[in-house]
């Protein structure tokens, strides 16, 4: 099995809406092993007014947890990111090197100034100003990475609007357990439909509790029997790996 990389999961325990202690946070990490993941990203959520988490308080959380995982053996590897809400407070934050883009070293600490970074939008859709944010970010030297695009319903509408953002500079990431309607049918019509258009540079797990695994591994094996072992390789191997190192594979 090749080596998986898994860029969007909510395994630092007790920081929001993912792993509530470090029991379930050792679970989740050692399922995602056994599935074939050799390195899972936290990305605790950034998203003031629900989750209150900034910079600081994100990296005390995640080096909270990594004595607990040095003492157990042959789980993943980690390291640190966010799933940061695409509000003018963190859009600013990002801008001022407040933010936590991703880094494919386990542990890196000081200001991250440029690099792919993990967004997430409204339910709806990206109007013309958040899109004239990702442009300016772009300019700044920030690649977003759209998190779950499957799940906005504009998208749901209109499957290519994820192809235009793109081909405009943004890199899309797949909830895979969307392939299996953990989030309703249309985000898995959407999903299946985005496949088909390869508008995907990764998929991911978005695990938050170690039930997630079992519904994780099921979507693996529908990724691969919708589009191919290549494509699950690509989504979950060389594709993270490459945006982990600031690159984008073209297909």
């Amino acid at each position: 099995m090749a080596a998986f990389v898994d860029l969007h999961c909510h395994w630092v325990a007790g920081i929001d809406d993912g792993a509530r202690n470090g029991a379930e946070a050792l679970a989740m990490l050692a399922g995602l092993g056994e599935l074939g993941f050799e390195h899972v990203v936290a990305t605790p959520h950034m998203r003031p007014g629900m989750f209150d988490n900034d910079q600081d308080s994100l990296r005390a959380a995640y080096q909270r947890m990594l004595p607990e995982l040095e003492a157990v053996p042959a789980l993943p590897r980690v390291s640190l990111a966010s799933e940061h809400y695409f509000d003018d407070t963190v859009v600013a934050r990002i801008r001022e090197g407040k933010a936590l883009p991703y880094l494919p070293q386990r542990d890196a600490v000081g200001p991250r100034t440029s690099g792919p970074i993990l967004v997430e939008f409204t339910d709806l859709v990206p109007s013309a100003p958040i899109l004239r944010q990702l442009y300016r970010l772009q300019a700044d030297g920030f690649t977003p990475v759209i998190a779950h695009p499957e799940r906005y319903r504009a998208a749901w509408a209109r499957p290519e609007l994820v192809v235009e953002w793109v081909e405009a500079g943004c890199l899309a990431l797949l909830d895979l357990c969307a392939l299996i309607g953990k989030y309703g049918e249309q985000p898995k019509r959407t999903a299946l439909r985005l496949l088909e258009l390869e508008a995907y540079d990764a998929a991911c797990s978005d695990a938050h509790r170690p039930a997630d695994i079992p519904l994780v591994d099921a979507a693996i094996t529908v990724l691969e029997r919708q589009a191919g072992r290549d494509e699950v390789d690509f989504l979950l191997g060389s594709g993270p790996r490459a945006i982990l190192h600031g690159e984008r594979l073209a297909r």
